[in-house]
């Protein structure tokens, strides 16, 4: 099996939070108890790209993918499943959760469809050639990000985009009306605390408060109308949501054509 690809750091790498550190990231399958919407999203999302079309001049035989915070695999495979021809370099900064990736698609590893490479989504993005990706795709990881970073990640993918192709985000992207997100963000640590005290795992409830404090603290938190500004902003024409329940929200930004 092809070792998953570990690239020095650098500047962009040093900056970066690794969140999913511990028993959270060992344990990431439990996110499908607290939080059912992420497995549907992660569908979505290769739901979404098998819809796309592409020229078949430009895209010859293969579509290139580059995937944001591909944690254990989840949505990378359903973006490997979507379309035969894809072919995908995903990026994730958490060793455990790239560890258990590997497991989890090492058919498509071996197949050559997938290479996995252990650093930070900036990092990653600067090493790849403008124009180069017909798809950039990700499913709750952007919203992990400061404020700042995410720009300068938003800023990346549009660079690396092809002309006329896609970023596909299925994310949290809060409510902008400050009560109402107040309100989910409470609904949602009920929720944790009914799971977590059912099957005795009150460490993994403190994990993952932690983690939603996190998510939601001024400097990280994703709020929709700003996020699909900041995306008009850096260039994409349209800019579109195509799911939103709560904060769990699907989008599309297009690089414009040439």
């Amino acid at each position: 099996m092809t070792e998953v690809v570990a690239p020095e750091a650098g500047p962009a790498t040093s900056q970066v939070e690794r969140l999913f550190s511990g028993s959270i990231g060992a344990e990431y399958h439990m996110l499908d108890l607290i939080c059912p919407a992420a497995a549907a999203m992660s569908k979505r999302v290769g739901d979404f790209v098998a819809s796309l079309s592409f020229d078949a001049a430009n895209c010859q035989t293969s579509l290139s993918a580059f995937e944001i915070g591909c944690g254990t695999g989840t949505t990378t495979l359903g973006l490997l499943e979507s379309r035969r021809g894809l072919t995908i370099l995903a990026a994730d900064n958490e060793p455990a959760m790239l560890s258990q990736a590997q497991r989890n698609l090492s058919r498509f590893i071996d197949e050559g469809r997938l290479r996995l490479v252990e650093t930070d989504a900036l990092t990653a993005l600067r090493e790849l050639a403008a124009n180069s990706q017909h798809v950039v795709a990700s499913a709750y990881a952007v919203h992990n990000f400061k404020d700042s970073y995410r720009d300068l990640v938003l800023t990346e993918i549009f660079r690396v985009l092809r002309p006329g192709s896609m970023f596909v985000n299925g994310d949290r992207y809060a409510l902008d009306n400050i009560a109402g997100q107040t309100r989910l963000t409470q609904e949602e640590a009920h929720g944790y605390f009914k799971v977590f005290s059912a099957i005795n795992r009150f460490d993994l409830l403190e994990q993952w408060v932690l983690h939603l404090f996190s998510d939601e603290s001024a400097d990280h938190i994703m709020r929709l109308s700003p996020s699909l500004e900041k995306l008009r902003e850096i260039g994409f024409t349209p800019v579109e949501v195509h799911f939103r329940d709560g904060v769990n929200t699907l989008l599309s930004a297009t690089k414009p054509a040439a």
